[in-house]
This record gives C-alpha cells, structure tokens and sequence, in this order.
C-alpha cells in the first residue's frame, strides 16, 4: 500500500515564501517555516538565493544521489508541496506566498468560466490543441497575483528572478549560475529566485530513477556546489516545487460510459483529475469512475475538496469554485488518467498526486558559514 500524504499547509512552500517576506522586512500573508526561520535567526546574511529544481522531491534526492553527497549533507529537513503538488500550483505559491486556492493557477490545463475554455495555463493554449487561447495571456489576466520580487521592491528591498522565459532568458543552469554570481557580487541585502526545468522534465520522459535521471541530478548538484564556491555572505536555498513518481497511464476517451457523462474534456492535471459532469449523469458518472477506479483514485464531489480545505486554508479567490470541476479525482496509487492514448504512452514520471513521494520536498541550506 502506497503512502497517502495531504498537504502541511503550516509547513509548505508557501510558508517558505512567508519566511522570506518577512525576512526582506515585507508583509506576510500567512505562517512562516520554521525551518528557514532558525537559520535566519542564526546570521544576517546579504544574499538569499532560493535554487528551485523542477519536480527535485526527497524521494528522488534520495534515490539518485550519494547519501553523503553535497545536497544531502547540506538537508535541513523536509516540508510539503502544496496540492496539487506540480508546476503550475506550486511554482505560483513560492512567487506569491499565496496557496492555490486563492491565487487559482490550480494546474496545467485550467478552465477558465469567464471565456468558457479550458486553457493550457502556461503555454496559454487552448487544452489539447496549438490554438492560442486568447489574445491576451489568460491566467495573468484572469487570476493575476504580485510575485515576490514585486513585494520585495515595493518595500524597498532588492530582488530578481532568473527564469529561462522572463528577462534575462537564462537558457541552461549556466547561464543562471553566471547571474547568480554577478547579482550576489552587488552592494546590498538583496533576494534572488532561480528555477530550473530539470530534473523534471528528464524523469517525464525517461523516469524517476534512469540512468538518464541520475546523471541529471549529479550535475545539478556538481553544479551548484560549484557555483557555492564562489558566493560569499549568501545563503542558497536548494528545493523543489514537489516530489516525482514512476506512473503507469490511462486514457479517459477508452472508458466511454465515462465520457459521455462530461460537458467537458479533462481538466487540472492527469493526478488530480478535474471533472465538469452532466446533471443527469452524475449517478452513471459516480458508478462508472468507482468501478474502475476505486482502488487507485480518490472520487471527491467539488464540496468535499471545499471542505478538506486542500487547495490550501485561506480564502477562496472568487473564481476558484466556478474554476473547479463537480468531481476531483486525486491519485492514491500509481496510475494517471490522460485525455488521449498517445500522452499515456509517453510519461513516466508523474506528480500531482496524494503519495508521499510526490509531496515532500527537500530544504538544503548551504550558508556561508558551512562552504
């Protein structure tokens, strides 16, 4: 039996987020991590660089890394990815201090009732299609949220981001390094926030513990060793935006008696399976998904995700219940449900889900004091 882990809200990402807030002297929103706090409270340092890499859970530090090795000898500890623990969701909490129910980047596809679409959030696409969504960038339109960056200066600190599709384009982990050495060299306190695409989008493809997935990570963590060398007065914050998992995939268009229960196609993500269900259908809908699926995934009407609080504990933005679906299906076990047979064929890594490994993520501290 796989291990079920729900989402600790009091120590999250978005608790990470607050500790940094208040450590740059801005208003937080909601409770601090503890973990982050102590090593704040120990030194000031000039710097704060927070390192994230993609998908990077405890699991898969675990199991593709040498027990003694740089980032497990710098472990603080472990916390919790928000839910959904994936991308979209969770890379929104850590920029806004936010949880998702109030900023409402939920996941990959998303619908959004004000244009009645189903939108793939980053890539604002139209879902399953090349078709742009709209002439407008449709999540930032809809659902936007100040980054803390924005918070940061507002408050007159320093702060940047390094992400490959925002100025500068940083177009490999070298090129972030490189900034990360020349904006840390600057007079004065100053936040820095860095995300990398991998080892996430290795593991998709060639799964959690590859060959592929660990010479991945071991140059990562070469890399930032590396880079630590050269800071000085900087505390770098190695983490992740959730855990990593091995799937085996479905596809929903091979389960008929379900489909012609939907108004809609699939939304959210293929672990946290959001679904828009005819109002005459939605005993055939309930029987049907049970009797398949019971025993892999959790069926919960839009009431129960309200009251489970598990897109987070603060208050609902006022989209967020048009937003979600009649039904969350939420992976309890090892299988993802895809709209179409040639995405369950291609994924092996996978996130989103309610296990373990999905869910906690890894805080590796390195400070100047420890170099």
């Amino acid at each position: 039996m796989k291990k079920i882990k729900y989402p600790d809200y009091a120590n999250s990402t978005v608790s990470l987020a607050n500790s940094i807030l208040k450590y740059f002297g801005a208003p937080v929103h909601h409770e601090t991590l503890g973990l982050l706090d102590r090593k704040f409270a120990e030194r000031e340092y000039e710097n704060v660089v927070v390192i994230l890499l993609d998908g990077m859970g405890k699991c898969i530090v675990d199991g593709n890394l040498e027990p003694d090795g740089f980032f497990a000898s710098h472990l603080a500890g472990t916390y919790s990815a928000v839910f959904p623990p994936t991308t979209v969701a969770a890379t929104t909490s850590i920029c806004s201090g936010l949880y998702p129910v109030e900023h409402c980047w939920l996941g990959w596809d998303c619908y959004y009732p004000k244009i009645d679409k189903t939108v793939t959030v980053f890539l604002n696409r139209e879902a399953g299609t090349t078709r742009p969504a709209a002439e407008y960038p449709v999540a930032e339109t809809f659902c936007p949220y100040k980054n803390l960056v924005k918070q940061i200066r507002e408050n007159g600190g320093q702060a940047y981001s390094l992400i490959p599709f925002e100025e500068p384009y940083p177009k490999n982990f070298e090129a972030i390094s490189g900034w990360i050495e020349e904006l840390t060299s600057r007079p004065g306190k100053k936040y820095i926030y860095a995300y990398w695409s991998e080892p996430d989008g290795c593991m998709h493809e060639k799964g959690c513990y590859s060959p592929e997935a660990k010479a991945t990570l071991r140059q990562l963590e070469k890399q930032v060793q590396e880079l630590t060398e050269k800071l000085s007065d900087t505390l770098v914050i190695v983490t992740a935006d959730h855990g990593h998992m091995n799937s085996r995939g479905v596809a929903i268009e091979n389960y008929p008696k379900i489909t012609e229960c939907l108004k809609r196609g699939l939304s959210l993500e293929p672990r946290a399976v959001n679904f828009f269900v005819k109002e005459e259908k939605k005993q055939q809908f309930e029987e049907e998904f049970r009797k398949n699926f019971s025993d892999t995934f959790l069926l919960l009407t839009k009431e129960e995700v309200r009251e489970k609080k598990l897109f987070g504990p603060g208050k609902e933005r006022s989209d967020f219940e048009r937003m979600m679906g009649d039904y969350l299906a939420v992976a309890v076990d090892d299988l993802s449900i895809y709209s179409h047979k040639k995405e369950e064929d291609f994924f092996i890594g996978v996130h989103a889900g309610l296990l373990e490994d999905e869910m906690v993520i890894p805080l590796i501290l390195i400070g100047k004091d420890e170099l």
